[in-house]
């Protein structure tokens, strides 16, 4: 496969997957931001949910003050932000279109059909009761190309490239929403299990879509220890780290079969992905949370430059 293909169909799995996470994030600090407080707390919310979304630097140079609005149109339609759901889209299809041969009709016609709805959205009718209408529609598009593409396409290069671009960008979206959230909402010890404690780790956990699950497995209040344990070593929830290092390596390791060839990228996932299934999630506490999350992202950055340069991905 030309490097150009290789890096066309990575990084349109990688925007799909994006565009759902910047939803996911605003849904989670809209949550929050609608719960009664005193004074302007919600600025910090805000500013929680921008750095999380890695678009807190250019929403203060575009607009400066945290405003509610301000924030979902820069996160939803505003191009100038290359990670907003409108920019997403747009390069997810235009990667797409580029590689229209390699996507089966499937594909092509959830990925259009998205683009083409979105981008008839007027922002100024996007409203505060309207807005988590809008926000799953974003997430069932997602799903809806995600799952064209896994019930159709041949499991050969493309379909590997597709899920190393998936999973990369997962881990790096989940490792953010569990440093930031918790590095910037861990409460003061008078508001320890109080109800704002209670609802700040709920809307952590919907932010990933493991509300629910975590009741299953653990069947106990919201503990920030176990959900931490949750979203970073358990390997039965589809947004936690180790599930998204464990789906790379698979990818990656496939593509080494199919080409024959293995790279520093190869090693590097393999690496990472020990590093998880040896951690113990006390350890991690105690040498810091903060620190482990920000070590991972590094690592997780140096796989998508050694895979750029192992596949010569052309941009």
């Amino acid at each position: 496969m030309l490097g150009r293909t290789a890096n066309d169909l990575y990084w349109l799995s990688r925007y799909i997957e994006r565009a759902e996470n910047m939803a996911r994030l605003l849904e989670v600090g809209y949550r929050i931001v609608l719960l009664p407080r005193e004074g302007q707390g919600f600025h910090e919310e805000w500013r929680s949910t921008l750095e999380s979304a890695g678009c807190l630097q250019g929403y203060v140079q575009r607009h400066g003050e945290l405003v509610s609005q301000n924030v979902i149109d820069y996160m939803l339609f505003d191009t100038s932000n290359p990670s907003s759901v409108a920019s997403c889209l747009a390069s997810a299809r235009r990667n797409g279109r580029a590689q229209r041969t390699a996507l089966t009709r499937e594909m092509w016609e959830s990925l259009n059909g998205a683009w083409l709805e979105f981008s008839a959205i007027k922002p100024s009718s996007v409203t505060s009761n309207s807005l988590p209408e809008l926000l799953d529609w974003v997430r069932s598009r997602s799903a809806l190309y995600r799952g064209a593409l896994l019930n159709t396409i041949l499991r050969n290069d493309t379909y590997y490239f597709s899920q190393v671009g998936t999973f990369i960008e997962r881990a790096d979206s989940t490792a953010r929403i569990l440093d930031v959230k918790y590095y910037h909402l861990l409460p003061s010890s008078e508001m320890i299990g109080s109800d704002k404690d209670n609802y700040q780790w709920a809307a952590l956990l919907r932010s990933v879509s493991a509300h629910r699950s975590y009741r299953w497995v653990f069947k106990d209040h919201y503990r920030p220890l176990k959900i931490a344990d949750f979203m970073i070593l358990n390997r039965q929830m589809p947004r936690s780290l180790r599930y998204s290092y464990d789906e790379l390596t698979f990818a990656l390791r496939d593509l080494a079969v199919y080409y024959g060839t293995r790279h520093d990228c190869h090693t590097t996932a393999e690496a990472t992905r020990d590093l998880l299934l040896e951690a113990d999630i006390q350890k991690i506490f105690q040498s810091g949370l903060h620190e482990f999350v920000q070590d991972f992202i590094a690592r997780n950055n140096k796989l998508g430059t050694e895979i750029s340069a192992a596949y010569h991905f052309i941009d």
